[in-house]
């Protein structure tokens, strides 16, 4: 999943349903919960229905990246790579997700991101710099060791 999502120029449900077309009402309030957009669907005078319009258009980044979400949560995948997939999104918002996909069991999640919230998390961190690992580890082993991780999580 991207920072800037492809959305079909169709409805909120034929989006979610373009990854899984057989899924039920029900796996399809799921995913839309976990993605936080219960309530702003529930809030659209056609809910589901809502066109979303040519590339999401009707929608603000945010709600744009959690409706990709959402579609990614009801596939189900086994891997999961997200690419700056919460940039647009509040950090009230990004820790819900970021909580809902955490707790999802025997999956792997790939995140490349500029924000340290967005990793902090993470069982496992790369850190690249001119496309070559300088460092690997938890944030706390990485705060630890005094390198380039701990330099940039200290900025500002």
């Amino acid at each position: 999943m991207t920072q800037d999502p492809f959305l079909l120029n169709a409805s909120i449900e034929e989006n979610l349903r373009f990854a899984q077309p057989w899924a039920s009402p029900v796996e399809i309030e799921q995913a839309l919960e976990l993605a936080q957009l219960t309530e702003k669907v529930a809030s659209l005078p056609k809910a589901l229905q809502t066109e979303v319009g040519e590339r999401g258009y009707q929608f603000s980044g945010g709600e744009r990246q959690r409706l990709s979400l959402a579609r990614t949560i009801l596939r189900n995948p086994r891997i999961l790579l997200l690419n700056e997939a919460t940039s647009a999104l509040d950090p009230q918002t990004e820790n819900a997700l970021s909580a809902a996909l955490a707790a999802r069991h025997n999956r792997t999640m790939v995140s490349i991101a500029h924000r340290l919230s967005t990793v902090r998390h993470a069982d496992q961190i790369v850190v690249l710099e001119q496309g070559r690992v300088v460092e690997m580890g938890s944030h706390d082993q990485l705060i630890a060791s005094n390198g380039r991780y701990r330099e940039l999580a200290t900025i500002g």
